[in-house]
Parts: C-alpha cells; structure tokens; sequence
C-alpha cells in the first residue's frame, strides 16, 4: 500500500498515523493518495508494517518498540527514524511538533481515537494546543473532527450531521442554518455543548464565536 508522494510542495496535508483504534482500508488509501508527508508514531509501526503502507518518518520515544530489532526491515531503508525521548510530550504532540518544524501548513490524523481513553481525550486536546501553528484533523471511519477558526464558513447538504463541542470554554457563539442555532451563547464543559445538531437546508453553515476554542465534529455515518 504505497499510494502518496502524488503532490509536492505541501499542497495538501500531512498524514500523522497514532496508535489507537485503526479504520478501514478504504479510508487509509483515499488519505495515502493525496499526503505528500506520512509520519507514523512508534507504537503504531508493526501494523504500519503489517498493512504494508509507505511513510516517510518513525518519530517517538520507542519505549514500546525496539529500533535495532526493526532498523533492518526492508520497509524502514528509506524512512528518517526520530527518536524524541522528551516524556513531557506524547509522540502526537511531537509529531505535530515535528511537522511545524518542516514548515507543514496542515496534517490529518488517523487511529488517534479508541483503545486508551486518556489517550483518547488527550488527543482531542492537542488539537486545539497547536491550533494556532498548524490545521489539524483528526479523522476516523465515523467522524472529522478539528479546531474551528473564530469565523467559520462552509456548504453542507441538509441534513448533515454536526456537532459543537468546546475544549473548555467558546464564548459568543452565534450560528446560522442549523436546525438549533446558537445566538450568543457560552458553551462550557461539561455544562452546555452543541452535540447531534443538523444542518438546517443545503448550503453555507455560519458558525462565529470570540474565545477559546470549539471543536466541529462533521458526522458521515449517522
């Protein structure tokens, strides 16, 4: 499985692959196809492997797999291998770190969800940590998940189904063309959010706020 490198210049977003729950193969290629970058995080390697998909960078501390003991698979000559032994940071964050570094504008996410839930939670959280440094999206076979600017705008077809979660706090958020808008409201955890919403018709969802940060969870298989 060796589709990417299709695009140069960074054109189009990076690809993180985690360690967490995996999702279809059909997702994994559609994604391959158009990252010109693929980082994949140590304790994600053998089933990197094992789907046999090219990438460009190992990065992590290795504390859950030996490089010496795969340095010499085939798949690993051309691979830059980063070992960043920092344990104040998890290897999502260096990844992250790590593209910002190269000057990347923008990276998916894959397998970031499922299995550990503190890792789960934290790397939802990490999506708004470097919000301001680079475009992050956390995708799985069920949702998209990722940090909306303070003016967001975007066509949806109705129906669509959308929900507003803040990390921490969103001050001041007003929407248009969803079945329940917002006007002004503060969305707070764990007291008020924005979960199961609609699109309201077919067209431009408005969605504003002043503060913090609010996560947009597009939902493809309600």
């Amino acid at each position: 499985m060796s589709s990417h490198h299709v695009v140069i210049n960074n054109q189009e977003p990076a690809l993180i692959i985690a360690n967490g729950e995996s999702c279809e193969l059909a997702l994994i290629l559609d994604l391959l196809e158009w990252s010109p970058t693929v980082v994949v995080l140590d304790g994600a390697i053998r089933r990197v492997l094992d789907y046999e998909i090219k990438f460009d960078v190992w990065l992590g501390d290795f504390d859950s797999v030996s490089v010496d003991e795969l340095k010499s698979h085939p798949a690993l000559e051309q691979v830059e291998i980063v070992h960043t032994p920092d344990q104040d940071k998890t290897d999502l964050q260096k990844a992250i770190e790590y593209l910002i570094n190269k000057g990347i504008p923008a990276a998916n996410i894959i397998w970031a969800g499922g299995r550990r839930t503190d890792h789960h939670l934290n790397n939802l959280l990490t999506l708004a940590r470097y919000s301001d440094k680079i475009t992050l999206t956390s995708i799985d076979d069920y949702d998209k998940l990722y940090v909306l600017p303070k003016k967001f705008s975007k066509w949806y077809k109705k129906g669509t189904q959308l929900s507003l979660i803040p990390c921490g706090i969103a001050t001041e958020v007003q929407t248009a063309n969803l079945v329940w808008n917002l006007n002004g409201e503060t969305l707070e955890l764990p007291h008020f959010v924005s979960s199961s919403n609609e699109v309201l018709k077919d067209g431009f969802v408005e969605i504003n706020y002043t503060n913090g940060y609010l996560l947009m969870v597009e939902n493809w298989k309600a």
